[in-house]
């Protein structure tokens, strides 16, 4: 089988940060697919599964709850490596148009209290699997990140255009 594109960028040159990983069309429609990373790669310590799934389930409400973007979000996921996670939306916006989002959604997650949406039983297929406080010191560290470093630099030389979409490779 091929390696596909995502498994083909040189992770060695990844930083934390924004960046367009994915660029797919639906008919006359696009599909924008962001890295959302919030580590280096094979350097730092990954993000704990019981914050990451916390994380997933406050971004994921407050971004389709956001009265500009909630028309467009289309998916908020962990990558499984535990270094950040996807933002799927439809159109081509740019990872600077995406960053006042990115900073309200890791705000919200920085102060966030009170009990983690759906996270019960009836409303999760892993509810146990949940850490607030380690959720939101994380979302601290990513939002400093954001604000205090250069975040849209992509270690990219080309894009790659395949029948799936286009990709970038480094």
């Amino acid at each position: 089988m091929d390696l596909i594109p995502s498994f083909q960028v040189d992770h060695t040159k990844i930083k934390p940060g924004i960046y367009e990983s994915r660029l797919d069309t639906i008919g006359d429609e696009f599909a924008t697919t962001f890295d959302i990373r919030m580590k280096y790669p094979n350097t730092e310590p990954v993000i704990h599964p019981n914050a990451m799934h916390t994380i997933e389930h406050i971004i994921a409400t407050f971004l389709r709850n956001d009265e500009e973007w909630k028309d467009r979000i289309i998916y908020w996921g962990p990558m499984g490596c535990l270094t950040g996670s996807y933002l799927i939306v439809k159109g081509h916006p740019t990872p600077q148009e995406i960053y006042p989002l990115m900073l309200r959604a890791f705000e919200y997650l920085k102060d966030f209290e009170g009990e983690v949406p759906g996270a019960t039983p009836v409303n999760c297929g892993n509810y146990l699997l949940h850490d607030l406080q380690m959720a939101k010191w994380e979302g601290a560290q990513y939002l400093k990140r954001l604000k205090e470093e250069s975040c849209f630099e992509y270690p990219v030389t080309e894009r790659l255009e395949t029948a799936q979409g286009t990709f970038y490779d480094s």
